[in-house]
């Protein structure tokens, strides 16, 4: 099975890809892990990323797909792949159809208001890396470790006007590609769940991989 992952941050997409990697014995492939390893090791294109990254710009689309092209050939592909993080515009999936087949969508929907719970609640032990949650796991004494007793710290991702500004994006850039998809006949629609698990159950059912 060929796999889109889609969703806002925040929504569990890295965790629901882990499961489907497992479940399915198929890579997950994040474009963004393509391009770091690319640049570091001094490939052509990793060459041509390089300079426009130097330079303040975003790489562009068809550099990306071209690098999607080169991972998508490995044989590891052969029975099928997910991809998370990409595409992100209507754009990137009209690229993305030149250089494969998708035959599903999965669009894992979370409403704003738990994004916004989710990540801003987050906290992070920046001495042992620690994490924690002021609503789903919370430290012994507010904004101090359980382990090693250092203040925690909140990433500038997780900050409420960044993840607002990050939901916008998705709303405005990504989300039309849904209607892309359903136009087509590729979209499936799962609904995020208080519990991990509950929502890995929605996941599998939706796919028919129960």
């Amino acid at each position: 099975m060929n796999l889109i992952l889609l969703g806002p941050p925040g929504a569990g997409k890295g965790t629901q890809a882990e499961v489907l990697q497992k479940r399915l014995n198929i890579p997950s492939i994040s474009t963004g892990m393509l391009l770091r390893n690319a640049m570091e090791q001094g490939t052509q294109l990793g060459k041509e990323a390089k300079e426009y990254i130097a330079k303040g710009n975003l790489v562009p689309d068809v550099l990306v797909v071209n690098l999607l092209r080169e991972r998508l050939s490995q044989s590891d592909t052969n029975n099928g792949f997910i991809l998370d993080g990409f595409p992100r515009t209507c754009a990137q999936a009209e690229l993305l159809d030149t250089i494969c087949s998708i035959d599903k969508v999965l669009s894992l929907e979370v409403k704003d208001e738990e994004i916004l719970k989710r990540l801003s609640g987050r906290r992070v032990c920046n001495r042992c890396g620690a994490s924690y949650h002021t609503i789903y796991k919370p430290p012994k004494q507010d904004m101090v470790c359980d382990n090693c007793g250092a203040v925690l710290s909140i990433r500038e991702d997780d900050k409420e006007e960044t993840v607002l500004n990050r939901l916008t994006v998705y709303h405005s850039q990504t989300e039309p590609i849904k209607e892309y998809y359903r136009l087509r006949g590729k979209l499936y629609i799962a609904y995020g769940q208080e519990e991990v698990s509950d929502t890995t159950k929605e996941v599998l059912r939706v796919l028919g991989l129960e």
